[in-house]
């Protein structure tokens, strides 16, 4: 009997185990911690969680819903942390899948061995899996940048913020956000208010655009342009409802931007922009150096503050695997429909993207090809077709944007859905030809 083992037990993971469990297929799934919900379990004890008390969903909650068990009607748009561990849980609970996760449980190592792996966690378990499914996430480590010279304030990266007051009491401070990601404005405007701190500013390097939460009366996403519409064309037509609904955006004291709206992956807020009218946040250039209690900008000014909170992201990384055994670089690892390797067909990567508009439901678009994959009624292309297969949709999901670490996992949601569906329909004739 074919034996698979899933790493981790958030969205991903659980959602694999559901598949999988459908299919009657013998899975165990093992999860670092006491609970499922990984990164959206608030004060997570396996310490991986970058949820911070305030943080809501940037995605509605229509895009972000697994489609065999929608939100609940009464949640809000854009739902909180609280509502989206709530809404895991009572998923868990509906399809029964806490009996196949084992709690508590690290994974140390997955080694290949005669076609199959091979699985050690600290929990003394040693076994041998036909697949390994690794849904570990990829927000867990912190990516920190670094300085010329020393800064003599306090500094945390934005994984560890919790509060305005925990783990450090930034009340009456000189506040210095890094960052132009979601996680950057949502912290900078919890924290800009005068009630708070005493300066708020954000550094970043170069331009960009703030996506509003909400268009023509509803949330933006649902606005998205079907997958048939040309990418070029979807992106001339939001360009032009952006600057009638948004405008220049160095109004607001932001860098004149080096690239068009969707040439980056999106900052979404509904906040940030106020904020900024407002006075209560301030722009700032990429930082040089770091001088004691000084920050030095590349524009050669300089401001005392006492805290910096780097937003500046997230390396991938798969500790239990050994050094080499994929080629990851610079957060890129080419995937064939970014779920495998070629050379290694039965090891799984699921929701290594950045997925838009949502990352929560994209591991359960994903099984559609895992499943029939492991039961023999879907058959991979040759491993030159994959090869070929994956550079073509490289360039078809991040082609447009600007070149940068964080935009080496880009995947456009409802396209991907729709070219996955196709491939699953030629590798299973490719199966019944070959059987």
């Amino acid at each position: 009997m074919t034996r698979v083992c899933i790493i981790g037990a958030g969205p991903s993971g659980f959602t694999a185990l559901k598949a999988l469990k459908e299919a009657g297929i013998e899975t165990v799934c093992y999860e670092a911690s006491d609970d499922i919900g990984g990164n959206w379990y608030y004060n997570n004890p396996n310490g991986q969680s970058a949820c911070y008390q305030s943080l809501h969903i940037d995605t509605s909650k229509t895009k972000a819903s697994f489609d065999d068990f929608p939100m609940p009607a009464d949640f809000p748009d854009f739902p909180g942390h609280q509502q989206i561990f709530r809404y895991f849980q009572d998923y868990v609970a509906h399809f029964g899948l806490r009996p196949h996760i084992r709690f508590n449980t690290w994974v140390t190592a997955v080694q290949p061995e005669n076609g199959r792996w091979r699985v050690v966690t600290d929990q003394g378990d040693n076994a041998l899996f036909d697949y390994v499914l690794v849904a570990n996430g990829h927000h867990w480590k912190p990516f920190t940048p670094r300085y010329p010279g020393t800064f003599s304030g306090e500094t945390l990266h934005a994984h560890r913020y919790r509060t305005p007051m925990a783990p450090v009491d930034m009340t009456g401070k000189r506040v210095l956000v890094v960052g132009f990601g979601n996680s950057a404005m949502d912290i900078a405007s919890e924290l800009c208010p005068r009630f708070l701190t005493d300066k708020l500013c954000v550094s970043a390097r170069r331009g960009g655009y703030i996506m509003p939460k909400y268009l023509f009366g509803q949330p933006a996403d649902k606005a998205l342009l079907p997958p048939w519409v040309p990418g070029w064309l979807a992106r001339r037509l939001f360009r032009l409802v952006y600057r009638v609904t948004v405008g220049d955006v160095t109004r607001w004291g932001i860098q004149q931007p080096d690239h068009q709206p969707l040439e980056a992956h999106p900052s979404v807020s509904g906040e940030f922009l106020q904020r900024l009218g407002s006075g209560d946040i301030q722009m700032r250039p990429g930082i040089e150096r770091l001088d004691g209690d000084e920050v030095v900008f590349s524009d050669g000014q300089r401001e005392a503050f006492d805290v910096i909170i780097y937003a500046t992201g997230y390396d991938v990384s798969f500790p239990f695997l050994a050094d080499g055994l994929v080629p990851l670089e610079h957060n890129r690892l080419p995937l064939f429909k970014r779920v495998l390797r070629p050379e290694q067909p039965n090891l799984i990567f699921l929701g290594l993207a950045q997925a838009l508009p949502s990352l929560l439901n994209l591991a359960q678009v994903q099984m559609r090809l895992v499943v029939p994959l492991i039961q023999g009624r879907y058959q991979l292309p040759e491993a030159e077709e994959m090869a070929q297969a994956m550079a073509q949709d490289e360039a078809l999901h991040g082609g447009h944007y600007y070149a940068s670490r964080r935009h080496t996992m880009q995947l456009d949601f409802a396209l991907y859905e729709r070219e996955l569906a196709k491939e699953i329909k030629r590798g299973m004739a490719r199966a019944e030809v070959a059987v």
